[in-house]
C-alpha cells in the first residue's frame, strides 16, 4: 500500500491544532491533529447535506444558500447540481489554505465548482456571515466541524448553542432550512433545535454508498 504524503499544513484561526492535507495515490485526506475531518473516498454524507436540504426547498426558484466550510467541495458540488441558474451559493471558508488546496492539488476533485458564476467564496467565519444576515438565506448548511461539539476551533461552539441557533433562524427566510453535518449522534442537539423554533429532523446517512460509517444530518426548518 502506498504511504500517505503530507502536501501542506495550515493553522486554524483561534484553534490549537494544525490542518494537514495528505495524499495517498488518488486519495486525499484532511486531518486536524489526529482526527480525520474528511476523506475524498467518503463523500456520501457531505453530498446528502445538500440534497436533503434542497429537497426541503423544492419549488423555490433562485434559492440563496450559505455553506459553512468548503472542505473537499462535495456539499458545494451537490448543491450546484440541485439548484437552478438563478441560485446563489456563498461558501464561507475561514482558512485561506483550504481554498488554495481546492484550486491547487485538489483542483480535479473540485471540478471547477469554485469558478461557477453562482458561487461566491467568502473568506470569513460562517458565524459572522450568519450574525450579519437578516432573512437573507433560504438555507444554511454547516459542515465546519465533526459535529455540534466545535472540534476544529473553540469559537464554533457558539454556532450550536441557543444564541447561535437564534441567529441562524433570523438569517433564514420563512420556511428556510438550517442543516448541520455530524460524524456522530448528539440527541441533545435535536432538542436545542426545537427549542430555538425549528421543526427538527435527524437523518442518519452513510459515509459511502450503502456501507461505511453512519453520520448524522440535522434538518431544522424555520417554522415562524
Amino acid at each position: 500500500m502506498q504511504p500517505w504524503i503530507v502536501l501542506d499544513e495550515a493553522k486554524v484561526p483561534d484553534g490549537h491544532e494544525t490542518l494537514r492535507l495528505k495524499r495517498r495515490g488518488g486519495e486525499f485526506s484532511i486531518m486536524l491533529g489526529s482526527n480525520e475531518l474528511m476523506n475524498s473516498r467518503l463523500s456520501g454524507s457531505e453530498e446528502a447535506l445538500a440534497t436533503l436540504t434542497l429537497d426541503k426547498l423544492s419549488g423555490r426558484k433562485g434559492p440563496r444558500i450559505l455553506i459553512g466550510g468548503l472542505g473537499m467541495g462535495f456539499t458545494l458540488r451537490a448543491a450546484l447540481a440541485a439548484v437552478d441558474a438563478e441560485a446563489r451559493i456563498t461558501v464561507a471558508e475561514l482558512v485561506p489554505d483550504v481554498v488554495a488546496w481546492a484550486r491547487g492539488p485538489m483542483a480535479e476533485l473540485h471540478a471547477g465548482s469554485l469558478d461557477d458564476p453562482r458561487v461566491v467564496i467568502l473568506p470569513d467565519d460562517v458565524g459572522a456571515a450568519i450574525r450579519t444576515a437578516n432573512a437573507a438565506y433560504d438555507a444554511i448548511l454547516l459542515d465546519v466541524d465533526n459535529g455540534p461539539d466545535g472540534l476544529s476551533r473553540p469559537g464554533n461552539d457558539a454556532l450550536y448553542g441557543a444564541r447561535g441557533l437564534g441567529e441562524a433562524k433570523r438569517a433564514l427566510t420563512p420556511g428556510g432550512v438550517l442543516a448541520v453535518w455530524s460524524s456522530h449522534p448528539a440527541p441533545r442537539f435535536t432538542q436545542r433545535l426545537t427549542q430555538a423554533g425549528f421543526a427538527a429532523e435527524e437523518k442518519p446517512v452513510r459515509a459511502r454508498g450503502r456501507s461505511g460509517a453512519k453520520h448524522m444530518i440535522w434538518l431544522g426548518q424555520r417554522v415562524a
